[in-house]
């Protein structure tokens, strides 16, 4: 086995964050773990960056207890206050931003401004909550570097970090008023039937199979940077990544020829290297989902345009994926393979082109590219999309701070950050 990263020159500023060879995966005022411990890994390179030791069920149980009584004290706390530390808390995110983004990308594979990036967000985030915490009881966004300054119990916001025995006792514990779920529409089901079994509340944000419709007077100086970005960027590892393009068939074949072209120009390497712009899958498992997914497209009558093979070289690295030829109700169309795979489908009318988006199962994002208005507002609709997010002339993937992130059918009817989403944290009664 190789050296632990963290040991490593190059990787020297990870111990800026206080990483260690083995780090606690709990905290709740204190850290702790005394759990299995598990190895992170680098998709770019496969290499093991670090040890953490998760938590043991007890050390849940201690966790949420505490939990509970530093709400006591949170709760006590004057909303504009609460957005004093809110603020600090974005203030210590900035000054750590592209040492946590290098952080994201050498764990996540992500490329280094989509690392940043997503420390970024956080900080809008943090940003968004302080102005809300002087006209409502905003939401709470608190982080264990602030709240010890502020004298302020660190359990207000808790870890643990385990596998499915900690999921399953979160989703049972009736001490827990909300669970928040992001992940798989599978695993998703299982954790919305053990809270719902409670009459416990939550909010789920889960898959996505999100389309571009692009109709014959598009710009296609907007289409294809904004298809290519939202269907290769983070390798096809969003939640609103583009994984169908509905083209009309008078468009349908400049567009792929424009669209292959530019996923020949992408540049590929390490993900912290500011240059790249396409990184590794997050694990080999993903590798092979990716390469069985190519696979029946092609037994479903899919043409493989460009990419379709792993690339030769450390890591987790697959070719960006164009597929063409396939029937909008084959089998792998609906399916949501989490890798750079878009499927490229032709269409006549506007109607069929709605109802092609509708007719999968989930309903995140979705976007059409027209300069007719009149097919706007018809989108935009109650015949429209049926997605939680409706998007005109910009990609599916990213999310507005102040609009509520979420989507609708399988993708579980969940809104998180911004707009009144924090609505859902809160208890409504009427005096």
């Amino acid at each position: 086995m190789s050296t632990l990263l963290i040991n490593q020159q190059k990787y020297s500023w990870l111990k800026e964050l206080g990483l260690k060879e083995e780090n606690d995966g709990v905290y709740n005022g204190t850290w702790g773990g005394k759990g299995e411990v598990i190895t992170s890994y680098c998709p770019a390179n496969n290499e093991p960056i670090a040890k953490v030791r998760q938590a043991t069920l007890q050390e849940y149980e201690e966790t949420v207890q505490k939990a509970k009584e530093a709400w006591k004290i949170w709760a006590d706390i004057p909303a504009p206050k609460r957005g004093e530390i809110v603020r600090q808390i974005g203030d210590a995110l900035r000054k750590k931003s592209k040492v946590l983004g290098s952080l994201v990308s050498l764990e996540m594979g992500k490329i280094f401004v989509e690392g940043v990036g997503e420390v970024q967000e956080y900080i809008d985030i943090c940003d968004y909550a302080v102005g809300l915490s002087r006209m409502i009881g905003g939401p709470v966004l608190p982080s264990e570097k602030v709240l010890e300054e502020n004298k302020l119990p660190g359990a207000i916001c808790s870890m643990t970090c385990g596998g499915a025995d900690i999921g399953t006792a979160l989703a049972k514990d009736e001490r827990v008023d909300l669970v928040s779920f992001t992940g798989s529409t599978n695993v998703g089901k299982q954790v919305a039937l053990t809270v719902q079994e409670r009459f416990g509340r939550q909010l789920l944000e889960l898959g996505g199979n999100n389309a571009i419709i692009v109709f014959e007077d598009a710009d296609l100086n907007l289409v294809i940077p904004s298809a290519l970005f939202a269907a290769v960027g983070t390798a096809g590892q969003r939640c609103t990544t583009t994984r169908r393009l509905f083209l009309h068939e008078s468009v349908h074949d400049v567009v792929v020829e424009k669209l292959a072209k530019a996923y020949k120009q992408v540049r590929i390497g390490d993900p912290w290297d500011p240059s790249t712009m396409y990184g590794p899958l997050h694990t080999k498992q993903a590798v092979d989902m990716y390469l069985a997914a190519v696979d029946q497209a092609r037994q479903q009558g899919g043409t493989v345009v460009c990419g379709g093979k792993v690339i030769d070289r450390p890591g987790n690295y697959v070719e960006p994926t164009i597929v063409t030829g396939l029937a909008h109700s084959a089998p792998i169309v609906h399916t949501e393979t989490f890798a750079p795979i878009l499927y490229v489908l032709k269409f006549k009318t506007e109607e069929e082109a709605f109802a092609r988006n509708n007719e999968v199962k989930q309903g995140l994002s979705s976007s059409i590219f027209t300069t007719d208005m009149g097919k706007v507002f018809r989108w935009l609709g109650p015949k429209g999309s049926d997605c939680g997010i409706v998007n005109v002339n910009i990609p599916t993937s990213g999310a507005e701070i102040g609009g509520a992130f979420g989507g609708e059918k399988h993708t579980g009817g969940g809104r998180e950050s911004g707009s009144d989403a924090w609505k859902q944290y809160m208890r409504r009664s009427t005096w």
